[in-house]
């Protein structure tokens, strides 16, 4: 049986996001006003919202019309743990929870459309909650639960300016992630690590992962082309991102 929820919530934003936020921030104000200085600038501006607005649109028909919703009548156990953490994490609003089949492809995302939010499981995702891994599954809603929490998505398309500045844009998205993954194990901390190793070793192989040995390659792991890497990427990378999250976990209450 799961450790009941914590009733209150500490905060939990990473203070990588913090600054990164504050830099997106400026940058984007600088952006938008040298764009907006001029009619081609403006023109430039709408294009890009129609584009972005239309194909986003028809992302989420795409979702809608071949994904399974969850519901008290499809998947109950994932509609419930979905509602138990919306409420712990301080949504007003469930989501609607999608599961979409993924080809063998771990992961999980959020999204928002007209101010209505989603939460899309892959299939493979959830096939740990039918292979005693409920934990690492609640671990991951709780992360994408985090996202509409923190706002995630409404300010990464209101900071898209910050991609201007080489990196810039990455480092702010790959510091949500950690904050994510930090409300993730305050709310279910039991399924922490094995939600996170779930997707780098796959939904059965993570149970045979030692774990002293995965954070000691966090360690190795190192240099120029592994931070080349990264820096492009719009998520920490993994390894990197269980050794943040183990130190973070020995921090929290027993």
């Amino acid at each position: 049986m799961s450790t009941p929820l914590p009733t209150q919530q500490p905060n939990l934003v990473h203070p990588k996001e913090r600054i990164y936020f504050v830099l997106a921030i400026i940058v984007s104000i600088v952006t938008y006003v040298l764009m907006f200085a001029s009619i081609f600038g403006i023109a430039i501006a709408v294009i890009i919202l129609m584009i972005g607005f239309v194909a986003h649109g028809l992302f989420i028909g795409t979702i809608r019309s071949n994904a399974i919703r969850v519901s008290e009548k499809q998947f109950p156990e994932i509609d419930a743990l979905t509602k138990e953490l919306t409420q712990a994490i301080g949504l007003k609003k469930v989501p609607a929870v999608y599961i979409l089949e993924s080809g063998g492809f771990l992961n999980a995302f959020a999204t928002r459309f007209l101010r209505k939010d989603f939460v899309i499981l892959f299939s493979e995702v959830v096939e740990l909650a039918y292979e005693e891994g409920k934990d690492a599954l609640a671990f991951v809603i709780a992360h994408e639960l985090a996202h509409l929490k923190c706002r995630h998505i409404l300010w990464q398309k209101l900071l898209w300016g910050a991609w201007i500045i080489p990196y810039l844009g990455a480092a702010y998205s790959r510091a949500c992630e950690l904050t994510c993954d930090r409300y993730g194990a305050y709310y279910r901390k039991e399924g922490a690590l094995h939600g996170l190793l779930a997707l780098a070793a796959g939904k059965r192989l993570y149970r045979q992962v030692n774990h002293e040995e995965i954070l000691a390659q966090a360690e190795r792991e190192r240099g120029f082309w592994v931070f080349y890497a990264t820096i492009f990427s719009t998520h920490p990378p993994l390894i990197h991102r269980v050794k943040l999250l183990a130190d973070f976990i020995k921090t929290l209450p027993k």
